[in-house]
């Protein structure tokens, strides 16, 4: 191949593997010019040309549009620019694709309908600021911004949601569930309650009433029960609480009926709450965190084991 060789569309379309249609646009978009014509019109085409034909279609296929491809051959910029500028946007394309895969899967595992399906993946897919501000809103709604607590305040701060950037199905569907958490007026009313009483206190009256040793006990018996999934509302719940209510009315001296339960129910209820606690346990969920068995909240699960009754 030299410098006179000149070659036919067709001859162009073999050796590049562009239709010749494609090459013929190209050459009207002025992308290839032809070099000259045979003396029936036909356009030929020279080896620079082939080349930039060539690179043309390598551009093409990795996405590039032609207005900046046309750029590149006139040596408006540079190959390195654009390919640097396009694999940034080819990595924005991947995340967001991973984002939808990921969508589908926790909308599958959740059985969810067409209208949560659409809200899961408009929440997922909010901007990192988007999310900010949707728990800065959430902090100031919960607390106000004059009076609020400052403990309860750092505390939840401290533990802010962050949505990772390829986040696994159980974090997108735990971040969707937070988001109608955070949105929920009569949560928000439970969570400044709770959070400030666990800010500024380190043990319930009936933590210390009842003494370090039952307290132990109790939750050593409830993380168990939590761990091993047992249904505060089930059956097998009955004879784990219907003996922690007796060991406590004998500390207390009462009988273990249905208004002791009530009032060891109301102890609990001031600093510990089931919508609470599930927030926790989505932002672990979403941050990634390790679950700690000390701090699984298991209070809740004896509320509403001892109100099953009720």
């Amino acid at each position: 191949m030299d410098g006179a060789t000149l070659y036919s569309i067709g001859e162009l379309s073999r050796r590049t593997g562009l239709s010749v249609r494609t090459i013929r646009f190209y050459s009207d978009a002025k992308v290839v010019a032809p070099t000259s014509r045979t003396p029936a019109g036909y356009r030929l085409y020279d080896v620079d040309a082939l080349l930039r034909l060539e690179l043309v279609g390598t551009l093409r296929e990795l996405g590039i549009d032609l207005p900046t491809v046309q750029r590149v051959l006139n040596r408006e910029l540079s190959m390195a620019e654009v390919l640097s500028a396009h694999a940034d946007a080819v990595d924005v394309q991947i995340q967001m694709l991973h984002l939808r895969r990921t969508v589908l899967r926790a909308a599958a595992k959740l059985g969810s309908s067409p209208k949560e399906t659409k809200l899961m993946h408009k929440l997922a897919q909010l901007s990192v600021e988007e999310r900010r501000h949707l728990i800065d809103d959430f902090i100031d709604g919960t607390f106000g911004v004059e009076d609020a607590d400052a403990n309860a305040v750092a505390m939840v701060r401290a533990a802010t949601p962050n949505l990772p950037e390829d986040p696994s199905t159980d974090q997108v569907a735990a971040w969707v569930e937070l988001a109608e958490l955070l949105s929920d007026e009569d949560f928000r009313t439970h969570m400044r309650r709770v959070a400030t009483f666990q800010a500024n206190q380190h043990e319930l009256g009936i933590e210390v009433e009842a003494g370090e040793e039952l307290m132990e006990f109790t939750r050593q018996k409830l993380v168990e029960a939590r761990i091993s999934g047992i249904d505060p509302l089930g059956n097998e719940a009955t004879p784990i609480v219907d003996d922690l209510v007796q060991r406590f009315a004998e500390v207390f001296t009462r009988a273990p009926d249905a208004e002791f339960r009530d009032w060891l129910a109301q102890q609990f209820e001031v600093a510990y709450d089931p919508r609470v606690d599930e927030y926790w346990r989505l932002v672990w969920i979403v941050n990634g965190w390790q679950v700690v068995p000390n701090l699984i909240p298991v209070y809740t699960w004896l509320i509403q084991a001892l109100r099953s009754d009720s």
